[in-house]
């Protein structure tokens, strides 16, 4: 056959899977994400049947999906918002730095991979996954709750953080000089200052730009301007999701409202191809041999992040319940983690178990942070039931 015509055929089957798989989860009230990442592993590199010419389609879809999922995620709040947040919770973000960079890189010097591996796998167990935990907000319905702009809060301080780490990470791997490194990280800087300056005073003029009465030319103006965005930013060094996010703070009002009515069905299909593309890329042959580790550094990290989330929504005077599920909402890793660990490995500069560990790592914290959001408030009504009949 044709190349193309098999690409459709496996294309085809790649979508109607998901969405058995899809209807399989909600079948059982869960997220469908982690059967999303299993499903990919098993048609990936060294899985029971891969695939074969859709690389190209599936990494390009999956890129959109994360820029979608942070696009929506930015249409949720005003610019104005965002800013507040960040002053209330700089002190949470600072503390989540602590608590999560410091066991990956106390592993990594116990293996000992050396300070650049110790760098490498900080910045792997320390940042969650916005696209991940964007989509499992949407997912359970707590957009709207009142711990959410606490969360956002944090992972737009991990995504600032990440645009000081990642120059930094760079240039340490190509031996880059001292100067050279603080150059990247003021380019990342000056780009993501100069965004939130156009977004907070010419958010109308943007929302303006982007509307329009028809709906077609309106979906081609957002997607559009969002691609446009992402693209830049990641040029300048920033991620490509924190355009997108930013992007989506720009734009406010009825626009804002509208974009997301369109945009959904669209951010549903390429999310999940995202986290397709996460299991496709995984060899499930690496995992065995670094299994244990990786396991002892997903419990260790859950529990510090739900830690973090937990601090950080007590001090805005949110209730217990609301604490767990922003602590429990933060726990996947996922894009970021493996981006870093590619650019170690592929350095030549790190152990290529790093990379093996990584992606274990990664995997199980996909799967176990949206379990971990679903099932937070049944288990805490649980235990609120039970200390409630020990006091009567």
């Amino acid at each position: 056959m044709h190349d193309t015509t098999i690409a459709l055929i496996q294309l085809g089957a790649v979508f109607f899977g998901l969405g058995l798989l899809g209807r399989v989860a909600w079948r059982f009230g869960i997220s469908p994400i982690p059967l999303y990442l299993v499903g990919g592993l098993a048609f990936g590199s060294g899985g029971l049947i891969p695939l074969h010419g859709i690389e190209e389609f599936t990494h390009l879809a999956s890129e959109i999906g994360v820029v979608l999922l942070l696009l929506l995620l930015g249409l949720e709040y005003s610019a104005s918002e965002l800013t507040t947040g960040l002053k209330k919770s700089w002190m949470a973000g600072l503390l989540d730095i602590v608590l999560n960079a410091a066991p990956g890189a106390i592993v990594a010097l116990m293996l000992g991979w050396g300070p650049v591996g110790a760098l490498a796998m900080a910045g792997v167990t320390y940042i969650s996954s916005s696209g991940i935990i964007a989509k499992v907000l949407g997912d359970l319905g707590r957009l709207g709750n009142r711990e959410t702009p606490v969360i956002l809060s944090v992972l737009v301080f991990e995504d600032l953080a990440m645009a000081v780490y990642l120059p930094v990470l760079t240039a340490v791997l190509a031996g880059v000089s001292f100067l050279g490194g603080l150059t990247s990280v003021g380019i990342s800087l000056l780009a993501i200052t100069v965004v939130l300056v156009v977004a907070l005073k010419y958010g109308r003029i943007i929302s303006a730009v982007v509307d329009s009465p028809d709906h077609e030319v309106f979906l081609l103006k957002l997607l559009g301007s969002a691609l446009l965005v992402a693209g830049i930013a990641s040029e300048l060094q920033v991620s490509a999701a924190v355009g997108a996010f930013l992007l989506g703070i720009a734009i406010s009002g009825s626009t804002a409202e509208n974009a997301t009515r369109l945009l959904e069905p669209l951010r549903d299909l390429f999310a999940a191809m995202f986290f397709v593309v996460f299991g496709l890329n995984t060899d499930p042959s690496t995992i065995p041999p670094v299994l244990l580790m990786a396991v002892l550094l997903a419990i260790v990290t859950t529990l510090t992040k739900v830690a973090t989330g937990w601090w950080a929504a007590r001090r805005q005077g949110i209730g217990p319940m609301g604490r767990a599920r922003t602590g429990a909402a933060l726990v996947a890793r996922g894009e970021f983690s493996i981006v870093i660990a590619g650019l170690a490995v592929a350095s030549g500069h790190v152990n290529d178990q790093l990379a093996a560990l990584a992606t274990a790592y990664v995997l199980l914290m996909a799967i176990i942070g949206p379990i971990a959001a679903r099932f937070v408030e049944p288990i805490g009504e649980f235990f609120a039931r039970r200390k409630r009949a020990a006091t009567t």
